[in-house]
């Protein structure tokens, strides 16, 4: 039986397979970059949605892939990443985060470059499309210090007073709390007082993360 899961397990693959990020692989296939990105795998009010079979046919087509390779890319096993396994999720430093290759358009994490690392279930309560950065240096003393892992999720809501991790658009990965964001730009306050707040157009932001819970 296809589970929801193991359809959009094997297009990963297929695409790590073949070289590509997921919107590589559907830009390949001239389908619309964003439509194999995590955040278009539910609608907003969380239901399951499933790629097309013309989709499907498409990306086969552009790598060159049978119908039996992309059945047998349906299996999930251990060695996968950076698929999540039950109480595992990714990690990498910041400094790997501010580099290409490591999440999509939408701040989700992808190719196979990640480590993991084992969180309890009764710490992050939804590990789906969560992953965790190491922090690294002093910049965001005295509230994470150097060797803290910091839990993000792109998908949480993110509402004023939050603390978040931002990437910019230049690759620029930071940890601020959030001021204001308003249609033109965000408004960031400094966890350490040494560092000065930032003011960044929205256009130069690539993602914004809530930060569910760091270990210290």
């Amino acid at each position: 039986m296809f589970t929801h899961e193991n359809v959009w397990h094997a297009i990963d693959r297929l695409a790590t397979t073949f070289g590509y990020s997921a919107s590589g692989l559907a830009k390949q296939a001239g389908l619309d970059p964003t439509c194999f990105n995590k955040s278009k795998r539910l609608n907003p009010e969380g239901k399951e949605r499933w790629p097309s079979m013309e989709s499907i046919s498409r990306i086969l087509a552009a790598t060159g892939a049978s119908m039996s390779d992309f059945l047998s890319f349906m299996d999930i096993d251990e060695g996968d990443a950076p698929d999540t396994r039950k109480g595992f999720i990714p990690v990498i430093g910041f400094a790997k985060a501010g580099t290409r290759g490591y999440f999509d358009e939408d701040g989700y994490p992808v190719g196979d470059s990640w480590d993991e690392i084992k969180f309890p279930d009764n710490e992050v309560k939804d590990s789906n499309g969560s992953y965790a950065l190491k922090v690294s240096g002093d910049s965001m003393e005295p509230v994470y210090r150097n060797g803290d892992i910091i839990v993000v999720s792109r998908g949480a809501a993110v509402r004023r007073g939050d603390r978040v991790v931002v990437r910019t658009t230049k690759g620029e990965v930071m940890a601020k709390q959030l001021v204001r964001k308003t249609a033109s730009k965000i408004e960031l306050q400094s966890l350490n007082p040494d560092h000065a707040d930032r003011s960044i157009p929205v256009n130069d932001v690539s993602w914004m993360a809530r930060i569910l819970w760091v270990s210290q």
